[in-house]
């Protein structure tokens, strides 16, 4: 068995000594070259050095442990300092809130009546758990489809304990308490259904957020001023998508 440990001369250099076969030997890389001397345990001295002591070249065996030994302990020394100054990353995860609709099922069409072809109501949608630290939600729904990302709905500081908006909610007056709409892209607040341009089908996504803040916002928001007020303070977030195509006629 090979046991190897670090002393340092007075002169200042760091040696290895190697304790095998029942006798001390001591181990300096110096111009290339390892060498070993007998000694008693408490006394190491190198062969550079003023030694009354008979020194004599170890073999290449040797040199080669030597070298291993001392790059290994390198390498272990550096190791212990990186994982010592290294500060602890925390990495959190963002929930995700689970969004549902009995006005539509998830990736389904969205019926007439919640369209510019039909009445027009806003849809019922239902959505769980409110994080721990939620202070209020907010809603967008918007048409990415469309070259300007056309934004449908806004809805924010919904109260935390709210899970639940009633279909026609926003269309009937029938939002709740403390809750404010914003400007969709039809130039006016609160809800404006899918009215895409004949032909291809449109995605409607929306996107409810939880936030751990009130947004000091007045009713009337822009997205813009939206998505400002949201940034950085995102703690779940889920969504729904439905489709609607108009058909050429």
């Amino acid at each position: 068995m090979l046991k190897i440990d670090l002393l340092k001369l007075s002169a200042g250099r760091e040696v290895t000594v190697l304790w095998r076969k029942g006798r001390w030997r001591y181990a300096t890389i110096a111009s290339n070259e390892c060498w070993a001397i007998s000694s008693s345990r408490g006394s190491f001295r190198g062969a550079n050095l003023d030694t009354d002591t008979k020194t004599k070249k170890i073999g290449p065996g040797l040199r080669r442990i030597c070298v291993f030994a001392a790059a290994f302990l390198s390498c272990l020394l550096a190791s212990v300092l990186l994982w010592w100054r290294a500060e602890p990353v925390q990495v959190q995860a963002r929930a995700s809130l689970w969004v549902r609709s009995s006005s539509f099922a998830d990736g389904a069409t969205i019926p007439g009546r919640l369209t510019c072809d039909g009445a027009n109501r806003s849809p019922q949608l239902h959505w769980q758990p409110a994080p721990r630290g939620t202070k209020s939600f907010a809603i967008v729904m918007d048409d990415p489809d469309t070259p300007t990302d056309f934004t449908h709905w806004l809805v924010y500081n919904i109260a935390p304990g709210v899970r639940e908006l009633a279909e026609g909610a926003s269309t009937e007056g029938a939002m709740p308490q403390g809750s404010a709409e914003g400007k969709n892209n039809f130039g006016r607040p609160g809800y404006g259904g899918p009215c895409p341009p004949r032909g291809n089908p449109h995605h409607y996504v929306f996107q409810v957020y939880a936030l751990d803040l009130l947004l000091h916002l007045p009713p009337g928001a822009t997205r813009k001023q939206l998505n400002a007020a949201i940034d950085g303070h995102i703690v779940s977030e889920g969504q729904i998508i439905g489709i609607y195509q108009r058909m050429d006629k």
